[in-house]
């Protein structure tokens, strides 16, 4: 777990950093300009994820310890490259920003809270000795919300060099996680590699179920085409990099990573897959 508490966090500080530059105080006028879809979006990251998992961890036997970092992944919000995909996917890019923004900034109030809540429901005891909640947010605030704020004020101060180099930040930060996330895996394979089989399932189903989830809620709410693509890119991928932080800020046994390890590996190919059918579907 060294290199997830120490290379983990700055490795996230730099991806919000990278997530920060691509915004504007524009992006932050979505929630009003278009409401509807912005709540159902919200909506299906911070409650609907947390609650089909939750729904998942108590009827599924699995080990408490997967089913705590599984919760923790669900509380994560989406990943900082669904503003591509979404793109790719012809989905409503601005709605993607939007989202991405103002879920990752609270995300040092949600994460904290929704930890605080399921973990008793979880494991029928009282929340780990030597749990701060107000230390949580303080250190989730920190390498989370402040670098997004600090690549907004960069990208204010130094505009042409950041809209050169945004791209490359962008780029930089996914290549980043994927060496973060084998390498969290690697150092500690022999301690996890039994737990995989028994989290793969549930988190290919807890992907599958709650995109499913998410399209059902769009229909409810009459979200259009473009719109409804974005929230279930939103919905389905989350912060990998995200996860295993703050579950490495709580826990120091690296059997609760698994569950963010083996969700990261498969959101990407459910998504991928969502994706070219939808590539395929309009080039017939």
């Amino acid at each position: 777990m060294e290199l997830v508490k120490i290379a983990g966090p700055l490795i996230l500080a730099f991806i919000m950093f990278s997530l920060g530059i691509g915004l504007t105080l524009e992006n932050f006028k979505r929630v009003f300009y278009q409401p509807k879809d912005f709540f159902v979006g919200a909506f299906s990251q911070v409650i609907l994820f947390p609650l089909v998992a939750l729904c998942l961890i108590l009827f599924i036997p699995i080990s408490i310890e997967l089913k705590v970092g599984l919760m923790l992944l669900a509380a994560a919000p989406g990943g900082v490259t669904t503003n591509i995909i979404s793109k790719f996917a012809d989905g409503d890019v601005a709605l993607s920003i939007s989202l991405t923004a103002v879920i990752s900034l609270l995300c040092f109030l949600t994460i904290p809270l929704i930890f605080t809540l399921t973990y008793p429901m979880i494991t029928g005891q009282s929340l780990p000795f030597d749990y701060s909640i107000s230390s949580i947010i303080v250190q989730i605030f920190l390498i989370t919300t402040v670098p997004v704020i600090l690549g907004m004020i960069f990208k204010k101060i130094f505009p042409n060099f950041f809209a050169r180099t945004e791209r490359f930040f962008v780029n930089f930060s996914f290549i980043l996680f994927l060496i973060f996330l084998f390498l969290a895996i690697y150092q500690e394979l022999d301690s996890i590699v039994d737990y995989f089989a028994a989290s793969g399932l549930i988190t290919l189903i807890l992907n599958i179920v709650v995109v499913i989830a998410a399209f059902l809620l769009c229909g409810i709410f009459n979200i259009e085409k473009a719109q409804k693509r974005t929230i279930l890119i939103e919905t389905g991928l989350q912060n990998g990099t995200l996860a295993i932080v703050v579950t490495g800020l709580i826990f120091n046994d690296p059997i609760y990573l698994v569950p963010t390890a083996t969700y990261a590996l498969i959101m990407y190919a459910v998504i991928f897959v969502y994706v070219i059918g939808l590539k395929f579907n309009k080039s017939s």
